[in-house]
């Protein structure tokens, strides 16, 4: 369990066609389907954010600095990749007349705002009807093309395994190692994760400060690591100040961090629920929770006969838990392999409870997506040939997982 990724692919018997993404932001382009449209009234100015090669935040950084506001005053209903051209819609409250005015004029060299509107409420995440994707895979060979169309038709009929993207688990890939010893309420380990383990792959300076730690030297760690690492300089400085109290040291780190990591812990548990049912993330299990395509409506399967019909024409999809302490859990042999991932990881269901004070109450997650109007084809343009694959994804699913299956240059457990 030591690589977050490590995922079986569901079109193993399928060979994948190598390549590179993202090497230039216009190689993968994101286009934010909306839940609604703004009213045209309202208190709220809704505006379209288009922005190349940057995070989400990033932009909305610059945007206010521009009319004159903070970036906590704007609302998004999705975090866009960094690497591509995307667009989405944003919102802020109360604007005046000199600041909307500002707003749209608002271009720079990798920002601009495409419209402006108008809205009763401030757009909050999670507000958004999915995402429309067109991206290129360049590097291929020749014969790429009926290869991948192969693999397209394949998640076309059965879905895309709906695994979270590598992006979820942090750049050393642990942080779910960390949620995992925050739930169990192991203290040490957390903060020797948190602050130990030098790798040869860390920044120079931050393996350094790891090293110093785990040799004894608090004080030269804590000089170590950059203004930017707060939550790793409290904890040092709490550790310092209690004589190596792990519980002051845990205490010291914010509860966004924990909560991230936590929520890296649910994502890498759901991964491997996923990977235990590869083969049959179409199809539906006596005591499975299946979730409703039309509604999102959950409910516990009876008659696996009549509902895998369903599940054949995508009515309806198997779940996975993204464990918390009032998740429910599947029963029947769905129910024993969530069960089983979870103790994989050390815990048990009861741990969760701990951490209840990070209001982690859990929830269901289908095991695969079913991408719309999925299309491959061969393409040219002014960087040369490539693939070009486009398709439209529900919120929170990730194109990468989709690109991974046509690709397969990453690891797998196959």
């Amino acid at each position: 369990m030591s690589d977050p990724f490590s995922l079986p692919y569901l079109t193993t018997d399928l060979p994948g066609v190598g390549g590179a993404i993202k090497l230039r932001p216009e190689d993968f382009r994101v286009v934010e389907l909306p839940l609604y449209e703004p009213s045209g009234e309202g208190t709220h100015t809704y505006f379209g954010l288009r922005k190349r090669g940057l995070p989400t935040r990033t932009a909305i950084e610059r945007v206010a600095r521009a009319v004159g506001r903070r970036a906590a005053d704007f609302g998004a209903a999705g975090l866009k990749d960094a690497q591509a051209v995307t667009e989405q819609t944003v919102s802020v409250e109360h604007l005046t007349e000199t600041q909307r005015e500002a707003l749209q004029d608002f271009q720079d060299d990798a920002v601009q705002v495409v419209w402006v509107s108008c809205h009763s409420n401030k757009l909050k995440m999670g507000h958004l009807a999915g995402n429309r994707f067109d991206l290129r895979i360049r590097g291929v060979g020749r014969d790429a093309l009926p290869a991948a169309q192969a693999i397209a038709d394949e998640l076309r009929r059965r879905g895309v395994p709906n695994y979270f993207g590598e992006q979820r688990f942090g750049n050393r890939g642990d942080n779910w190692r960390l949620g995992a010893a925050a739930v169990g309420g192991r203290l040490e380990e957390f903060v020797h994760l948190l602050l130990g383990e030098p790798r040869d792959e860390d920044p120079p300076r931050i393996r350094a400060a790891r090293k110093s730690f785990e040799s004894g030297q608090l004080e030269e760690a804590c000089r170590g690591w950059p203004r930017s690492s707060r939550d790793e300089c409290n904890a040092l400085r709490a550790l310092i100040r209690t004589g190596g109290a792990a519980k002051a040291g845990f205490a010291a780190v914010g509860k966004f961090h924990k909560r991230f990591v936590i929520s890296s812990l649910q994502s890498h548990l759901f991964n491997r629920v996923v990977a235990q049912r590869i083969g049959g993330i179409d199809t539906v299990f006596q005591g499975d929770l299946a979730k409703k395509a039309d509604t999102g409506g959950v409910f516990t399967v009876e008659d696996e006969v009549v509902e895998r019909a369903r599940a054949v024409r995508g009515e309806i999809s198997p779940t996975g838990p993204l464990f918390g302490y009032r998740v429910e859990l599947a029963s029947g042999e769905p129910g024993r392999i969530e069960r089983a991932v979870l103790a994989e990881a050390g815990l048990v269901a009861e741990d969760w409870r701990r951490a209840g004070a990070h209001k982690v109450k859990g929830t269901r997650r289908a095991l695969r997506f079913l991408a719309a109007d999925l299309d491959v084809t061969a393409d040219r343009d002014d960087a040369g040939p490539c693939l070009r694959v486009q398709f439209t994804a529900p919120p929170g699913s990730y194109a990468t997982v989709l690109l991974r299956e046509i690709m397969k240059n990453g690891n797998s457990n196959d």
